[in-house]
């Protein structure tokens, strides 16, 4: 009797949930710790045995955090040890923690698989995105390394490298881009745990099991050897590793007759007949394979080859899979290793040649060369596909190429066509720009679900997330065809856009990426009549040479209308389906509301109501707009930083943040990773819908508003009468100053409006009410008001005014008291921290108190994303240059970072002492000076500035001093003065 093919769910799901759940399905024990971006595989495995769902052997895995990366690599390698099916996830400088582990692990022959989103290694600086950085580093481990380039891939190559590593006795790390792959959501065929059972063979887990160590039948392992036998003893696991490539092969031919989709070591894709090849591995594989298919179409002869199984490298097996008729390859590696003779992936295919032309088995060795691409998830598009195919052409192909960047320091990079696209007219290409925290991203994971269950349609899902945390730019690309999609690349060609902040208008050029007669939807809080003109001329000029129907909603003043606040997503996803057409409206709602209902159900039937609610009075709101041809606005797009920032922050830092990082040339970058600080002044990113306006007929100058606020926007000063007499703008508010020392001078609170995020903090802190007849009203001595174009200008007038007053004097005020340290400088400005964070008023106030003498040693998280993202920086300088001065080393190892700096600080404190005792000892002069500093009690910060300028004078007179003493004192001099060390 047959077999009835079984029926699998088409799901839409992303890169992580794919590996996560058959991760699940097919281990025991499995460790976790969170790292971007495999974190979510570490939390739907955790959510999925809290909610009892068990294995394919029918036990529930126990899932663990750990402490730390190394802590999950180690209870894994106990528990192989023990005999227990065990995994876990990670990334990066994750899995490098891991490599002891690894070494032992594999050295043991204990079978796992390890699920990797590859992410870049930290080196000049840390990256959160998507290279083979962290494979590379770890391949010498002796673990095996299968690749997936797409959802799909990611879900089966979860399997494959599970059963191969049963079988083999190798274990496995299976990996996936970070952020393209583990993030991209894509419509796949989902797996049962009926196929997983018949893939996975039986005999090799109870094999595995019986392995484990028990004291029912007792062994030794991991012993400490000598000279003598480690050499054999390291020598006796080839057989195992020359086995492993024919067992992964045996796997994958096992799951095409289970599934049906048949994968092999090498698999090559293009022209039978090709001449020029290009080999790699993992998401720009799939850009690779639409290339080729769009010029093996024009006749080009072209093709190329997806490395599915990195270790065990078969070099046999890449021979056979490239077609005798090639003549020259293309090897791009997805890292970099400074001062090899190439990158990993090129060197194996010139072994594998070179071992075959050696044995015979081929004829004649093709020209190899090999290019870097993509890394930190960099762009890797067909129009870069085609230039390295391209580059295969050439009489002499340029070897250890780039491509994807201009070098024009060691000229190693490739041109490419930036209009070429091989995607066509067949494909729905949609734009999303949202504000984070807004919903935007979540509504449309939920669109793509949406379309993937309402239609036959393949979907694809991609996000791109400003580091700078919620309240920053997030952009949603959004693909949907008839057929597979392979395109792992952004949008440049968009038959839709949205803008879903009206700030953004004059920020950011969104529109460059819309078709000709595209559709154009804008959250504007003036109508279709009123909104042409209050737009900037470049982008009416888009939209008539475009002729894009443009459609605009209210959607913040609908929100908040029903109770939502500013979480706009529901009524901007309706406002999509209306006007796009992807879906019939009808059916469209019937899905939204089941969405709703599934992501909002917890949260209560009030919530799901008000959702549904938004969405249907959404379609009621919807207005098409009737423009002129002609652009005629007299606003236009600001520049992104202002004239007078410094020659850097206009010639880098400004380009960054207009989103043209990509175009900047190496010879722009820091070799080392060094930055300046205080560049989040010059940014004004003006994503506040509110601002806070001040009342002073209210106030009483307690501070509190300043005290508490996230961004540093909120600032006040005490300044003499005259700067309020005339000088200042009109609109620029003052009051009488409260305090003893403070007679007869002015008091401001001053907002600055385009650096607010507007979360409202400083209005819910303020305890001062204005009061009417003696009564008190809702109203507040700061309170919120929309940010129309009017205000901004008005503010920013008034916050450059408020810039240039004198700072306080601080002998009039204890800067240790809440109102007084608010009269000193913020060092900590304008950060890329959500929208009323709680951390970085506290960060804001040490640096008030401390920053001039501090040494920051930061961990990564939160705190290193806002402190230390490109393209600004909010640490920042007093008026005589000195700040916090900060620095990134790992996830953990912030203490031992800092610890290292304080060692350092109070050695060069003692050496700096030691000279200055040399110095008072042979000094016939200024003796007054050098003992002046070298007695000088810094119990204050008074004491400190002393010391400062007795400081300055001994350099002044170092610097005129030839002595060799001199030129030593001269370098460990500013260590005279009080150092602080944060961790």
């Amino acid at each position: 009797m047959s077999k009835e093919t079984p029926t699998r769910n088409m799901v839409t799901i992303d890169g992580n949930t794919a590996a996560a759940q058959v991760a699940h399905a097919l281990n025991e024990v499995i460790a976790i710790y969170p790292i971007t971006p495999s974190s979510p595989m570490g939390e739907l495995a955790d959510e999925l045995s809290a909610q009892g769902v068990t294995n394919i052997w029918g036990t529930i895995p126990d899932v663990t955090e750990m402490q730390a990366e190394g802590g999950a690599a180690g209870a894994i390698h106990g528990a192989l040890t023990a005999g227990a099916l065990a995994t876990t996830f990670t990334a990066s400088q994750g899995l490098l923690l891991m490599i002891p582990n690894m070494y032992k692990i594999a050295g043991e022959l204990s079978p796992t698989c390890f699920h990797v989103a590859a992410r870049s290694v930290a080196a000049q600086a840390l990256s959160i995105f998507g290279d083979h950085s962290d494979i590379t580093a770890a391949r010498a481990t002796g673990f095996g390394f299968i690749a997936s380039g797409s959802i799909q891939e990611a879900h089966d190559m979860a399997l494959i490298g599970t059963a191969a590593s049963l079988e083999s006795r190798v274990p496995f790390v299976h990996f996936f881009d970070g952020f393209r792959s583990s993030h991209e959501i894509q419509k796949i065929e989902e797996l049962t745990q009926d196929d997983m059972r018949e893939v996975i063979d039986d005999e090799a887990v109870f094999a595995h099991r019986l392995r484990g160590m028990s004291p029912d039948r007792p062994v030794l392992r991991g012993t400490a050897q000598n000279p003598d036998v480690f050499f054999q003893a390291r020598e006796a696991v080839n057989p195992f590793y020359n086995a492993a490539p024919g067992i992964v092969q045996e796997v994958m031919d096992r799951f095409a007759k289970v599934v049906g989709r048949q994968y092999h070591l090498f698999d090559y894709y293009g022209a039978p007949d090709a001449e020029r090849v290009v080999v790699l591995m993992g998401s720009g594989a799939e850009t690779a394979h639409e290339t080729i298919d769009y010029l093996v179409e024009q006749g080009e002869k072209v093709g190329m080859i997806k490395v599915r199984l990195f270790r065990p490298f078969s070099g046999e097996a890449l021979v056979n899979a490239i077609p005798d008729s090639v003549k020259t390859i293309a090897v791009l590696d997805r890292t970099k290793e400074p001062g090899g003779a190439g990158e990993p992936l090129y060197q194996d295919v010139i072994t594998a040649y070179t071992e075959a032309i050696s044995a015979g088995t081929v004829k004649q060795m093709p020209a190899i060369v090999g290019g870097r691409y993509g890394l930190s998830s960099k762009e890797f598009t067909p129009a870069m596909t085609k230039a390295v195919l391209d580059n295969l052409s050439a009489s002499a192909p340029k070897n250890h190429f780039t491509i994807g960047i201009y070098d024009d320091v060691t000229e190693t990079s490739l041109e490419w066509d930036p209009d070429f696209s091989t995607e066509g007219d067949d494909v729905h290409r949609a734009m999303f720009w949202g504000l984070g925290a807004d919903g935007t991203v979540g509504a449309n994971k939920n669109s793509i679900k949406i379309i993937g269950k309402g239609t036959d349609n393949f979907c694809q899902g991609f996000f791109v997330y400003d580091s700078k945390k919620s309240g920053a730019r997030t952009i949603s690309h959004l693909r949907f065809s008839k057929k597979p999609i392979r395109s792992t690349y952004l949008i440049s060609k968009a038959g839709f856009v949205a803008c879903h902040n009206f700030s953004f208008l004059d920020r950011y050029d969104m529109l460059s990426a819309l078709n000709k007669g595209g559709i154009f939807l804008l959250n504007s809080p003036y109508s279709a009549e009123e909104v042409w003109d209050h737009m900037p001329q470049e982008v009416q000029q888009a939209l008539v040479d475009k002729q894009a129907e443009f459609y605009v909603i209210d959607a913040n003043s609908l929100a908040k209308s029903i109770g939502l606040g500013g979480r706009i997503n529901i009524i901007m996803q309706a406002a999509f389906f209306k006007i796009s057409g992807v879906l019939p409206e009808e059916q469209a709602m019937d899905m939204i509301s089941h969405a709703v209902e599934d992501t909002y159900g917890r949260k209560g039937q009030s919530v799901v109501d008000m959702n549904i609610k938004a969405a249907e009075m959404a379609l009621d709101r919807i207005e098409k707009v009737s423009y002129p041809q002609t652009a005629s606005s007299d606003l236009t797009m600001r520049p992104p930083v202002p004239e007078h920032a410094p020659e850097f922050v206009q010639n880098v830092t400004a380009e960054i943040i207009a989103g043209r990082g990509d175009l900047l040339p190496v010879s722009a970058m820091p070799a080392d990773g060094t930055y300046p600080t205080g560049t989040t002044q010059y940014e004004k990113r003006g994503v506040g819908i509110e601002i806070p306006v001040w009342e002073p007929d209210a106030c009483i100058q307690c501070n509190q508003c300043s005290f508490v606020c996230p961004h540093a926007t909120i600032r006040m000063k005490v300044y003499d009468a005259q700067y309020a007499n005339g000088s200042s703008p009109a609109t620029f508010k003052t009051m009488e100053a409260k305090g003893r020392d403070w007679k007869g001078m002015k008091y401001t609170v001053q907002v600055a409006p385009e650096d607010c995020t507007g979360c409202g903090v400083c209005v819910d802190t303020c305890p001062a009410f204005v009061k009417v007849d003696g009564k008190k009203t809702d109203r507040k001595a700061i309170n919120m008001a929309p940010l129309t174009e009017e205000l901004r200008q008005q503010e920013a007038e008034n916050w450059d005014y408020f810039l240039g007053l004198p700072e306080t004097d601080t002998a009039t005020f204890n800067r240790f008291t809440v109102k007084g340290s608010q009269m000193l400088p913020p060092l900590f400005e304008f950060s890329g921290a959500c929208s009323g964070c709680g951390e970085t008023p506290v960060v804001k106030l040490m640096t008030q108190l401390y920053g001039d003498r501090a040494i920051i040693a930061n961990a990564t998280g939160c705190s290193s994303i806002y402190g230390g993202n490109l393209p600004t920086t909010p640490y920042a300088q007093r008026a005589d240059g000195r700040g916090p001065t900060w620095s990134n080393s790992l996830f953990e190892d912030a203490a031992e970072f800092g610890m290292g700096m304080r060692l350092t600080v109070d050695k060069l404190t003692q050496f700096a002492y030691e000279l200055l005792d040399d110095l008072i000892d042979g000094a016939d002069n200024h003796v007054d000076l050098l003992e002046g500093i070298r007695d000088a009690d810094m119990v204050d910060q008074d004491a400190i500035e002393a010391q400062r300028e007795r400081v300055a004078e001994l350099k002044a007179l170092l610097e005129q001093d030839d002595s060799d003493l001199a030129a030593q004192l001269l370098t460990v001099a500013d260590y005279l003065a009080k150092k602080s060390v944060w961790i």
